[in-house]
């Protein structure tokens, strides 16, 4: 065995979402021969890979077929999670990709959505953090059971930075950690949006592979602020399957439609899809109609992100402060972690094929 025959064996393995090869793509590193024993490590586009195990087979395969079917193979993984960020030295700077999961109106559980996703990423070996941008009706520190704490201020290079809280191994920042839960925040739109500049300007979120946004419903201020202010590698649209939920998603993809905008579509989430009862696990009943969102994203060539089920054990997570990724729920984290591994396999595309990301140019 020869160092050019294993990077030729490889060349016949796909990297299943950029439709190249492992060796084009420059993803195999270090290898070492010793005998009949070869060992290489592969370089993921993300930590939080969903077909790692699929890679790894095709890449055993290969050598034991193509080389030396006697061969002992050790497949390695490690990770650089790609960026399309052109702007290094501005606006959060160490922050590879930033995630906006928005909603065209309240009620769909896009917080929930926006929690588990951040969550099922950071289970994956990703670095996480999750930005609560719902500044009327701040989520997060319910969510996380973090109601009442607040955050510490550090001196970062002569600046006075927020610090955000850490909990299930991610970092947190809401409006809800700053001011009392029982004070309604009564501002008009300018402060609204001062407030999300804040976050990204005066947060220490330091090196994070993905920072998820959980945007307010609708499509407002706040919205157009963030665009303004960071490069958005793109938006997950959360909908439920209902006609009264579809028709403000649309509204949603829309004001992402606009040229000016620059931030791509990642896909669209289906949240309460269905519900299955506890004591029947493999029911299914339609309470709010049936694959809705699927209809949607196929409408506007949208990549479809998966289904949430309805379940009891979702909802109860959020009231107590534990998350579903941080339970033993197995159905409804598989609906989470399938989403997921969706999402950064978008993101990843994305990346690949895509311009790189610029702040939004909207005049208004």
């Amino acid at each position: 065995m020869t160092k050019e025959k294993v990077l030729e064996a490889l060349s016949n393995v796909q990297e299943p979402d950029l439709g190249k090869d492992l060796v084009t793509l420059n993803m195999v590193k270090d290898i070492a021969i010793e005998g009949n024993y070869v060992s290489f490590t592969v370089v993921l586009t993300t930590p939080a890979c969903p077909m790692k195990d699929m890679i790894k087979n095709a890449c055993v395969n290969a050598i034991k077929l193509l080389v030396n079917k006697e061969a002992t193979v050790q497949v390695n993984f490690t990770s650089n999670t790609t960026t399309k960020r052109t702007d290094e030295g501005t606006v959060l700077p160490k922050v590879k990709n930033i995630i906006a999961v928005v909603s065209g109106k309240g009620g769909v559980g896009k917080s929930t959505v926006a929690a588990n996703l951040a969550l099922a990423l950071s289970q994956g070996g990703a670095k996480v953090g999750l930005m609560d941008a719902d500044i009327y009706g701040p989520s997060v520190p319910i969510m996380f059971g973090v109601r009442g704490e607040r955050p510490m201020m550090m001196e970062i290079e002569g600046k006075g930075m927020i610090v955000p809280l850490e909990k299930y191994g991610i970092k947190l920042m809401s409006i809800g950690l700053l001011v009392d839960e029982k004070n309604a925040v009564v501002w008009r739109g300018p402060m609204a949006s001062s407030a999300i500049r804040q976050f990204v300007t005066d947060v220490y979120w330091g090196e994070l592979d993905y920072l998820v946004v959980d945007m307010p419903p609708g499509t407002g201020d706040i919205h157009l602020t963030l665009m303004q202010t960071v490069p958005v590698t793109g938006s997950v649209i959360v909908t439920t399957p209902q006609d009264v939920a579809l028709a403000d998603a649309k509204k949603g993809i829309a004001m992402f439609g606009q040229a000016q905008m620059n931030v791509p579509v990642i896909g669209l989430v289906e949240n309460m899809s269905y519900f299955t009862p506890a004591e029947l696990p493999e029911n299914k009943y339609y309470i709010f109609g049936k694959e809705g969102g699927k209809r949607l994203a196929e409408e506007y060539d949208l990549p479809f992100l998966g289904q949430i089920p309805l379940v009891q054990s979702i909802r109860e997570g959020g009231d107590s402060g534990v998350p579903i990724m941080m339970s033993d729920d197995v159905i409804s984290r598989k609906a989470f972690e399938g989403f997921a591994s969706y999402v950064v396999r978008s993101i990843a595309m994305r990346n690949a094929n895509m311009p790189a990301e610029k702040v939004a140019e909207v005049v208004l």
